[in-house]
């Protein structure tokens, strides 16, 4: 693992199909992806985004008013960006709107469907926002939430999910958009399905995700770990993982084990402190994380986490032939992946993407 040259991106002659937030042809330069979350009325964009950006339990969001003007709000993590609320009212391609504003600086459009409801009306919007998107953004990664599973029968539930992953792909490919980017997720806000889908949308945003997934499979041929996860505290999201199949088991045993954490640090834990009397959390680099390292077990397996900086936590899950009787050697490796990390996002290059052009 100290070896990092090889741990660098891989060369590949395959374009990488994400956007860092600086595009050609962008009329803001604020280096912060956009993810626009877009659909029908009363399809649940407020509430996935307040869910998981704001940590509102499920059962409040019934209360959440009808989205009415574009909200806009900034998420600073370990990386910063937007998320923007747009109302389904609207017609966005109408050729009154300026689109550079709107989809200039865009890293994913998140197209929410009510599976609950009639959703033909909805994957036509989807598909005509789509096709006139797709000519002045051929690049596009669309990433569409089949949401409020949690109210469908198993067989139903999937019928459906097939359904219109069907009618979306048979119409792009009639209008002769073949092999569109399009990745569709089943989610609810009742479950951890939300938060998984909005990994894998994250995770196409960060240029640095194959150096990341080659430190956590050192990581874990090291030290015999079964699975490694490196979360985002704030929003349960994890920004890379191991490439072993991950399982949604073991994805909701560490973000369960995430909320504990936040919980204990609010008491005791890092001083966030807010910049001009605002709310926003401010980023202040990779500095040293406050010394969180514990390992615990549950059921047949060993949960061990560490805080790696300000906003990113390890979480490893051993099995009994890992025991915590080699706890020393995990934590020598797990500092020597921290050091690695930190060359991966040093302080310098993250001043430079947030510093106005």
């Amino acid at each position: 693992m100290e070896d990092l040259p090889d741990a660098e991106i891989p060369p590949s002659d395959v374009p990488p199909r994400y956007h860092t937030g600086r595009l050609p042809n962008s009329k803001v330069g604020d280096g912060k992806p956009r993810l626009l979350l877009m659909g029908q009325r009363r399809s649940g964009k407020s509430s996935i985004s307040s869910v998981v950006f704001h940590k509102l339990p499920p059962s409040e969001t019934l209360y959440l008013e009808t989205t009415t003007r574009i909200k806009k709000e900034s998420m600073h993590s370990f990386m910063d960006f937007q998320v923007w609320d747009l109302p389904g009212h609207l017609d966005y391609t109408d050729p009154t709107w300026d689109i550079d504003v709107i989809f200039g600086e865009i890293g994913a459009l998140i197209w929410v469907i009510d599976a609950q409801d009639e959703y033909l009306e909805a994957i036509g919007r989807l598909n005509d926002t789509i096709l006139k998107l797709q000519e002045r953004y051929p690049d596009i990664n669309v990433e569409v939430f089949v949401h409020k599973v949690d109210g469908l029968s198993e067989d139903y539930k999937s019928d459906t999910f097939r359904d219109i992953i069907q009618r979306v792909q048979d119409e792009l490919s009639d209008n002769g958009y073949e092999n569109a980017p399009v990745s569709f997720y089943q989610t609810s806000i009742y479950d951890h399905s939300i938060f998984e889908a909005f990994s894998k949308v994250i995770q196409k945003l960060i240029p640095q995700l194959p150096t990341l997934e080659a430190l956590l499979n050192s990581l874990c041929s090291t030290c015999r770990i079964e699975k490694a996860y490196l979360f985002d505290i704030m929003s349960k999201i994890y920004i890379a993982t191991d490439t072993s199949p991950t399982d949604i088991g073991s994805y909701e045993i560490c973000s369960d084990y995430i909320d504990v954490v936040i919980d204990v640090s609010e008491i005791y834990g890092w001083d966030r402190p807010s910049e001009n009397g605002s709310s926003e959390i401010t980023e202040t680099g990779n500095n040293d994380a406050e010394s969180l390292i514990t390992m615990e077990r549950k059921g047949n397996n060993y949960l061990y986490l560490r805080e790696i900086n300000k906003y990113l936590a390890l979480i490893c899950l051993m099995g009994d032939d890992s025991p915590a009787e080699k706890k020393a050697v995990i934590d020598y490796n797990v500092g020597v992946f921290q050091a690695a990390l930190n060359q991966v996002f040093p302080r310098a290059e993250r001043e430079q993407l947030l510093s106005p052009e």
